[in-house]
């Protein structure tokens, strides 16, 4: 199983932009081991680029802010859920506000779904003739998403995904799935709470005009009403139209029948299109996450080939890989199975290599950049069971040492450390030991050569 396989694709590629768009900003990241790890993963270039995207992720704290921005995110969801339900209550009773005898039905309709038709058009125009993505609603997400991940570096993650979406034609679908949702829980409450309202009083409906005659609400009524009545809902006629026109009806079949129409309009021009959107958008949405994958051909990620594949690989003119460490043994190839001990600049005083059971290859001491660097490749290539990393506790502990002894750990599944039994000061080895406790590697000052064979002390 590759390293990436352990995230879904979202968010493996979602943590790869951060990194690369951080890059952008501040120059290429010290990735020596995050390269070396991608270039020993038998993968493809992609897989590769994404190897290194998620060590250095990881490294830097960018996957622990994402789990903290998805936390954030999902609390930012359910306050807009709540406001939703609230705002569907509220267009519901202003809908059916002022006088119960006397709501005018077409004021009580544009309250209902007069700005939900506005928004709706806002949202199909920009489909067809604008590239603008997002909305206000997109935006208060987002900003909330940002405010409650209380991370600092979460802030770098919502711009990353923004783009990252955008690269793939899913932000659009994606923003659609929040905003269509947020409508539609907002007109089914509208609903639920116009049937409760309509159910505990009595309203009688009017409309008024002044320059529009009679007949052009009833044709406006009838031709809106149709696709409701093939649903079942009740469509005034002529005459209850007309008499609406002058007073609120005393007759309560015609207060049903209004009621009828108002709830069959908001189910029709309200949650139907929403509805109708929201699944358009979760199956776009659907479809691009299932393809979602890295193209290693974009210019974007061009500079990053060679530190990941060199050129000579891909032509597959490579050197043959050594089929063992350095060592003063010989024998099989380490496959994961072996134990393996390599010293840390060690000066002449030291006698290295201590006498070594035969199954323990010995990797020889690392003193320059170079045999750091072999050594850090072959371990990555071909990682031991057990790593003992011998040090000299009389010289300093300092940062590059815990850098390079942080880096062979990571390389073996097992490792410990042999503080050799030299003649050292005491305040120097408690600075060795504690280092080495921040970086949660058990040591010892005797040479656990028993574990180091057979897995155990």
């Amino acid at each position: 199983m590759l390293v990436t396989d352990s995230l879904p694709p979202l968010q493996t590629l979602w943590l790869c932009e951060t990194v690369r768009l951080r890059e952008e900003q501040t120059g290429l990241l010290e990735d020596s081991e995050a390269c070396r790890t991608a270039r020993a993963t038998q993968g493809s270039l992609a897989q590769r680029l994404q190897v290194r995207g998620l060590f250095l992720a990881k490294r830097d704290g960018l996957l622990i802010a994402m789990q903290h921005w998805l936390q954030g995110a999902k609390l930012a969801l359910w306050l807009l859920i709540l406001s939703a339900i609230i705002a569907g209550v509220v267009l519901a009773k202003t809908a059916l506000s002022g006088a119960p005898q006397a709501i005018n039905i077409f004021w009580a309709l544009a309250g209902l779904i007069g700005l939900n038709l506005l928004s709706l058009l806002a949202w199909l125009f920009s489909l067809v003739f604008s590239a603008q993505t997002s909305s206000p609603l997109s935006q208060v997400w987002l900003w909330l998403s940002n405010k409650l991940a209380r991370d600092a570096k979460a802030a770098q993650l919502a711009p990353a995904l923004l783009v990252l979406l955008q690269r793939h034609n899913l932000l659009r679908w994606g923003l659609g799935r929040l905003l269509h949702g947020w409508w539609l829980l907002t007109l089914t409450t509208a609903l639920l709470s116009l049937i409760a309202l309509l159910a505990t009083r009595r309203y009688g409906f009017v409309w008024e005009s002044t320059i529009v005659a009679s007949d052009s609400f009833v044709t406006l009524v009838s031709s809106l009403g149709t696709p409701a009545a093939w649903l079942g809902f009740a469509i005034p006629d002529s005459p209850l139209i007309q008499h609406s026109g002058l007073q609120a009806l005393a007759d309560e079949q015609a207060r049903h029948i209004w009621a009828s129409w108002l709830l069959g309009m908001l189910l029709i021009y309200g949650i139907v299109p929403r509805l109708a959107c929201s699944l358009l958008c979760e199956w776009r949405w659907r479809r691009g996450i299932k393809g979602l994958q890295l193209n290693p051909n974009d210019p974007i990620w061009q500079p990053l080939h060679e530190r990941v594949q060199p050129s000579s690989e891909r032509l597959g003119v490579i050197d043959a890989a050594p089929t063992e460490l350095p060592s003063s043994t010989t024998g099989a190839q380490i496959k994961g199975q072996a134990a393996v001990i390599v010293a840390i600049e060690l000066d002449d005083s030291v006698s290295w290599p201590p006498e070594l059971p035969p199954q323990v290859f010995n990797a020889g001491v690392i003193d320059t950049r170079e045999q750091r660097r072999k050594i850090l490749d072959q371990l990555s290539a071909n990682p031991p069971a057990r790593l003992l990393i011998a040090c000299n506790p009389q010289r300093s502990v300092d940062r590059g040492t815990l850098h390079l002894i942080a880096e062979l750990s990571r390389t073996a599944v097992q490792t410990q450390i042999w503080l050799l039994a030299t003649d050292t000061a005491e305040e120097r080895l408690n600075t060795w030991q504690e280092q080495l406790d921040l970086l949660k590697l058990p040591h010892s000052r005797l040479a656990p050569l028993a574990w180091l064979e057979q897995g155990h002390e």
